[in-house]
């Protein structure tokens, strides 16, 4: 009180909340990575009568139905994705195998494995194309070991760009990515392994050395087991003629200017022995099968000419367009449909798995054997992740299709994890089987590489999987299924910095010679090891630390969190978007203004129309009208 007047009472306004914040962040006591129940939201079966029991059995076997033909063209748009992509990029492909120089660099092998699966999506091909040409003669096997391991780390992409398409719920979003990037950080941990112990024993090449010298092993040939089943589909939409990215990676010139698309399925090859023009003695079959006439010097030499019996029947096998838009049309149309059908799949999966459903599920595919016997659960499920990959003959196929049940909580990350080793080994089965396939003068070189790469996933699952504590690529995908969930478009920063960013810069730095990659990657190298020591000493003993490096609190805040860049792509997008708000705005006032012009012009001749002197003028004139009228009645 003060002179008689009142104080005002002060308000204090409360802190600022973000209204993202309100609706998307979790209760602290939650655990974000539990596995959420899928509720039964229908009537239960015994409250339904007999139509109700018929008409629930319809729709679920229909639901059943409409879940295998979208699986089965998710599958068939992967294998038209990989097609598209080697029309875009399979020469390039082939031009990158090419170069022998490079390619004896460990590291840009290693990265060259990479982009070139991630150019043909497919590591099928990639390890094809490698093995024609150690078979040829072009690479040997210790310079192709590299690429193998770089095809493994690129077929590992798909899934990773399969499980964004769900960032639409926060909770999903964390447990898809984790369980996509897991196998990212499997991969990637045993190569920053086995590379350099590659490099400096040799024990993969050594090993399977040992094992191709020890057995006779005839030649077979790779199953076709899905292929049988989606073949038809795909081959009636595009067929390539993967001879041509083979024969520019062998040097042939005649490759370079034919078409991937393939226009003759059927042709007939015949050998005949005829007499042709060489430039010299020198360049003949043999010295009994040469002569001389004049200037001219003849031999002997079988020639081959192929002849065109039966054409295709694909779509573009008549269509006049450049391999790169064919590749362009089909990457588009085959992004579309494999979104589509994922989000369906995602949908028809919600719906069914309910109530007694998913539990007997959840139950199968996480519960663990009875003690002592729960280590076993793992490696079965490795076992089942191999199988199913031999059936589907594709590792991204069935890592792509666990993704989504991840995201929807049937999987958990600790099962998904052996699921996607599983599916490592599983796809080098049918490599070792395509590569026994070879004719028996390259069946040892074609056999050794697909060992290598066997080899390669079951040392890594050693390395990763046997031990809990080493289980790292789990506690890596949730770290970074954490940071995704909170910040969604780090997700995208992810995909690009690790499958091309990184590998373009190393791939650089060894087109610069081992001085400049030394020189550069090394302190790089280093820098991040001592970050990493340095981080796990602040969580674990923070004592041994000097007081200034107990945390990174000394560092300017866009260095040490994500916050900031947080709020600089927010105000982008809010600039993107408001764009596009005045864009249309100006558009809808363009059209406002015309309205309110014309509206004004009518209410201008309503208004000349409702002047009131004006309207007693009228009122006159009618009178007099009248008046005359009436005069002119009267004089008859």
């Amino acid at each position: 009180m003060k002179d008689g007047l009142a104080e005002p009472a002060t308000v204090k306004a409360s802190p600022a909340h973000s209204t993202m914040a309100l609706i998307e962040d979790e209760p602290e006591d939650m655990d974000p990575w539990d596995m959420p129940e899928l509720k039964d939201t229908g009537v239960p079966w015994s409250a339904l009568d007999t139509k109700g029991k018929v008409l629930r059995v319809f729709v679920s076997v229909g639901k059943i139905v409409l879940l295998l033909g979208f699986l089965y063209m998710f599958i068939c748009s992967l294998d038209i994705l990989s097609s598209a992509f080697q029309l875009v990029g399979g020469k390039t492909a082939g031009d990158i195998f090419q170069d022998n120089s490079v390619l004896s660099n460990p590291l840009a092998g290693l990265v060259i494995g990479v982009l070139v699966t991630l150019l043909v999506q497919s590591s099928s091909t990639s390890s094809s194309i490698v093995v024609s040409m150690v078979s040829s003669g072009l690479l040997t096997v210790q310079v192709a070991v590299p690429i193998i391991m770089g095809t493994n780390i690129g077929t590992s992409v798909t899934n990773t760009l399969v499980a964004t398409t769900q960032a639409g719920d926060r909770s999903t979003f964390r447990r898809a990515f984790a369980g996509a990037t897991v196998h990212d950080f499997f991969n990637w941990l045993s190569v920053l392994v086995l590379l350099p112990l590659e490099v400096a024993t040799g024990y993969l090449y050594e090993v399977t050395k040992l094992i191709i010298d020890s057995f006779k092993i005839e030649s077979g040939e790779a199953p076709a087991l899905l292929n049988v089943i989606t073949d038809p589909l795909t081959e009636s939409i595009i067929q390539l003629d993967q001879s041509v990215i083979s024969g520019i990676a062998t040097g042939d010139p005649e490759a370079r200017n034919k078409s991937l698309i393939l226009k003759w399925c059927q042709t007939f090859t015949n050998t005949t022995l005829m007499n042709v023009t060489v430039p010299g003695p020198e360049n003949c079959t043999s010295p009994t099968l040469c002569w001389v006439d004049g200037n001219y010097t003849f031999t002997l030499k079988n020639i081959s000419e192929t002849y065109n019996v039966q054409k295709c029947t694909h779509l573009f096998v008549n269509v006049n367009l450049p391999d790169l838009a064919v590749g362009l049309i089909l990457l588009t149309l085959s992004l579309l449909v494999l979104c589509s059908c994922l989000v369906l799949i995602v949908k028809l999966l919600n719906s069914m798995l309910k109530g007694q459903v998913a539990a007997v599920i959840k139950k199968i595919l996480n519960t663990d054997f009875p003690f002592p016997f729960g280590w076993v659960t793992g490696y079965i499920a490795i076992l089942v992740g191999a199988a199913m990959t031999f059936i589907v003959q594709s590792s991204s196929v069935f890592t792509s299709a666990i993704t989504p049940l991840v995201g929807i909580g049937v999987i958990s990350i600790e099962r998904a994890y052996p699921l996607s080793l599983g599916s490592n080994i599983g796809t080098t089965t049918t490599a070792i089987l395509a590569a026994m396939a070879s004719p028996g003068d390259t069946l040892a070189n074609a056999l050794q590489i697909a060992l290598v790469h066997f080899l390669f996933n079951i040392t890594g699952i050693v390395l990763w999987y046997p031990i809990p504590f080493t289980r790292i690529p789990i506690r890596l995908a949730k770290g970074l299924g954490s940071i995704t969930a909170k910040y969604r478009w780090f997700a995208a920063v992810y995909i690009i910095c690790c499958f091309f960013v990184i590998p373009l810069f190393v791939f650089s730095l060894s087109l610069a010679g081992w001085q400049v990659l030394v020189g550069v990657g090394v302190p790089i190298l280093v820098l991040l090891i001592i970050i990493l020591i340095i981080n796990m000493l602040q969580k674990r003993k923070p004592s041994c630390l000097p007081a200034a490096l107990r945390s990174w609190d000394f560092l300017p805040l866009w260095a040490r969190s994500l916050a900031p860049w947080d709020k600089v792509v927010g105000v982008i997008t809010a600039k993107c978007c408001c764009c596009c708000k005045c864009c249309q705005a100006a558009s809808d006032d363009q059209e406002h203004g015309v309205q309110e012009s014309a509206e004004k012009n009518k209410k201008a001749h309503t208004a000349v129309y409702d002047n009131p002197a004006m309207s007693a003028d009228k009122e006159v004139e009618d009178e007099i009208k009248i008046e005359l009228k009436i005069l002119k009645m009267t004089r008859l």
